[in-house]
């Protein structure tokens, strides 16, 4: 059988799990689009087949093993979803299963995700992050996303970033290696950003934030990287 490969950042949803007044905490899923954009990556979309039983609560996903010449099937049990109860037991057990198959399995090695509020929670009103809703709930309209995932020889999550939907750094977990790596990085983007400035005196950096505004990860560090070295020139950049 082919090993799936693992998730990238942009398949990877982050839903909150536990909200207070001061503190919430996170958790990573994968959407069902996901497993069958993965399945037909890796074995191909004639290879795999689901079948539902138990009125959607299981789900069985199939795979051709060409060597065996027959269908290996593995079965797994959903939970209904609080808005479409039928559809969403579908793709619940659907999911499951596929992880029964090691598709976003590592995801199950996530660190313990817990953010903390920017603003200070005001009770009486919604003036905070984190604020109580008509039935007396804490709730947020931040929306958070991972901006960076690594994994180590054993498919376990090494590093891990998450930021809102303002681009804000809101968890951070990164290996001394990956770490030092992003201080470099972000060292030799403002040494650029100071030769530009010395060279060219209608430089403003605030322009840079405006394109890039929030946190900058190892993405938009080397886009800015880039746009500094093509200002200075490949001599000048050195």
């Amino acid at each position: 059988m082919n090993k799936f490969r693992l998730l990238k950042e942009n398949e990877i949803d982050v839903r909150v799990s536990q909200i207070a007044s001061n503190w919430l905490t996170l958790l990573l899923y994968k959407d069902a689009r996901v497993d069958m954009d993965i399945l037909d990556e890796t074995v191909g979309c004639m290879n795999w087949k689901r079948e539902h039983l138990r009125e959607n609560a299981n789900c069985v996903v199939s795979i051709y093993d060409e060597d065996k010449k027959e269908w290996v099937s593995k079965e797994d049990t959903g939970t209904e979803s609080f808005t479409e109860a039928e559809k969403g037991l579908a793709s619940d057990s659907f999911k499951r299963a596929c992880v029964n198959w090691g598709i976003g399995r590592e995801l199950y090695t996530s660190p313990g995700i817990i953010v903390f509020p920017m603003k200070e929670m005001t009770p009486k009103g919604k003036d905070g992050e984190f604020y109580l809703n008509d039935k007396g709930k804490y709730e947020t309209k931040t929306r958070f996303s991972v901006d960076y995932i690594n994994y180590d020889d054993d498919r376990n999550i090494s590093d891990l970033i998450i930021v809102d939907n303002k681009r804000n750094l809101r968890f951070s977990q990164l290996t001394k290696e990956r770490e030092r790596y992003l201080l470099d990085l972000q060292k030799e983007v403002e040494d650029l950003i100071k030769k530009v400035e010395d060279k060219d005196s209608k430089f403003n950096r605030e322009d840079i934030l405006k394109v890039y505004p929030g946190y900058w990860g190892e993405k938009q560090l080397l886009e800015i990287k880039a746009i500094l070295k093509k200002k200075l020139g490949a001599k000048n950049a050195r």
